[in-house]
């Protein structure tokens, strides 16, 4: 039996609406079980306000303190943030355990998470510091694209200074690693030029020539299969007809903007290179439509069918 913790984000964003959608959207395998963790009584109250269940034969409710939360549609509040982080880390540890086979994510609101003087700046660095991992990754996924990014949640301005040999060889590797356990058995890998037509020879940018050229020559040299720099503005187009298992963007939009045009919502998110399966939804927390029962689960739901299909498998980064 697959046991999966799926924890229920900010209470007061749309994490626990499309958790408890997803969960009973359809009939899971008799091998996979959830337990959706959060405040049993928020979650009741919003099942109830969209006729959901609560619990059925695949899921059920774990709520690890009992405390009495008022539900606050679209606010962001600390109490908010530190509940939902706290989920995570029981998840996490669970998962490390060896209770739980894997855990999903519902959103968080890293604004929330300021305010609860919490310093970890979302999910992926927050539980590469439980498990004490030092090397991670985000993968998205969607769309027929699997896509990583050299660099993450940072200011555009920042990202030429931001990327380096070091970290872009990184990204291939871990890439390279993770695409076996996805089903990729020849892990072919496009890596994104940072200019306009991957710097058109150095007349638009010396960053190609100086430092993603060396690093995708490094990796081939350890024996891996990665192609760059290719022009942004065409890897992914060559990505969905087959050339490339995974794209290395060099920026969150670069990558992002192609995935979510083509999956919007049923995109999702796995961290590469911890000892624990973690995936989640490739959305936030949508303030905008909490409370009115119009979120989507498309992407929950995914990500869930993810966390099943993967939990049986070995992960590359588990020592034992």
């Amino acid at each position: 039996m697959k046991l999966i913790a799926v924890t229920a984000g900010d209470i007061n964003g749309i994490g626990p609406e499309v958790a408890l959608k997803a969960l009973s959207a359809c009939k899971w395998p008799s091998n996979c079980r959830f337990v959706l963790i959060g405040n049993a009584g928020m979650l009741s109250l919003q099942a109830r306000k969209f006729g959901l269940p609560v619990k059925s034969q695949s899921f059920s409710i774990w709520d690890p303190d009992g405390a009495r939360l008022a539900w606050k549609p679209g606010k962001i509040t600390a109490s908010a943030s530190r509940h939902a982080m706290h989920w995570v880390r029981l998840a996490a540890e669970g998962c490390m355990g060896g209770y739980f086979d894997a855990m999903v994510t519902a959103p968080i609101c890293k604004e929330g998470l300021k305010k609860a003087g919490l310093k970890a700046p979302g999910h992926t660095e927050y539980l590469a510091e439980i498990t004490r991992t030092k090397r991670f990754a985000m993968m998205l996924m969607g769309g027929g694209l699997r896509v990583i990014l050299a660099t993450r949640h940072i200011p555009l301005s920042r990202v030429a200074q931001s990327i380096s040999r070091k970290n872009i060889l990184e990204a291939i590797r871990i890439t390279a690693e993770a695409l076996p356990w996805l089903g990729c058995r020849r892990a072919k890998i496009g890596v994104c030029g940072l200019n306009p037509h991957a710097g058109d020879g150095g007349a638009i940018g010396r960053e190609e020539k100086t430092i993603i050229h060396p690093a995708v020559l490094a990796a081939r040299r350890a024996g891996l299969r990665a192609e760059g720099p290719v022009a942004p503005d065409a890897i992914f187009y060559h990505a969905l007809r087959g050339a490339y298992d995974a794209v290395v963007a060099m920026y969150h939009d670069q990558g992002l903007g192609p995935l979510k045009m083509l999956a919007m919502d049923e995109g999702i998110n796995i961290t590469l290179g911890l000892p624990i399966l973690r995936t989640s939804p490739d959305h936030g927390t949508a303030f905008d439509l909490a409370g009115k029962g119009r979120a989507r689960e498309g992407s929950m739901l995914k990500a869930l069918e993810l966390a099943c299909d993967l939990a049986g498998k070995k992960n590359p980064w588990r020592k034992k």
